[in-house]
């Protein structure tokens, strides 16, 4: 995660951070999403049938790809210095674009777009984000991203 002052945050804004590294998804974490949110669509947990669809092969819940951001972020995410709580403050725009195939690898990429004192000490963020599919022009999904970080 890219740290920079309070005062130099401006300064970041319309900068493109390196992509994080590539993440394999999984069947077993897609089996494991389905019971948390229990969309147990056949798309998504079998893949007998899902062999049987366009996609032939089961695909990663659109959630789930959006959900790895969070994770994502760690690395390409900006924290300003004196961070000591940050929070989700939610989304502007979600597109969720090309599907995740089982065993595809994915990555986050992001640019700050906008950083906005709100009050003293309470800086909201919002950054463009996509997750990318190795080997495939058309990213997963794109979306703004808003966070909001408290600063001492």
């Amino acid at each position: 995660m890219k740290q920079v002052s309070r005062d130099d945050i401006q300064n970041h804004v319309g900068q493109v951070s390196e992509p994080s590294a590539w993440f394999t998804v999984k069947q077993e974490q897609i089996d494991q999403f389905a019971d948390c949110t229990l969309d147990h669509q056949f798309i998504h947990i079998n893949p007998e049938q899902a062999k049987e669809t366009a996609f032939g092969s089961t695909i990663a819940h659109g959630f789930l790809s959006l959900s790895m951001l969070s994770h994502f972020a760690e690395s390409f995410g900006t924290l300003i210095d004196g961070t000591y709580m940050g929070v989700n403050y939610g989304f502007d725009k979600v597109r969720f674009i090309n599907p995740v195939k089982v065993d595809s690898k994915i990555r986050g990429t992001a640019k700050l777009v906008e950083a906005v004192e709100k009050k003293p000490g309470q800086f909201m963020l919002k950054t463009e984000v996509a997750v990318e599919i190795e080997g495939s022009e058309k990213p997963a999904l794109k979306a703004e991203w808003i966070t909001m970080q408290m600063v001492k």
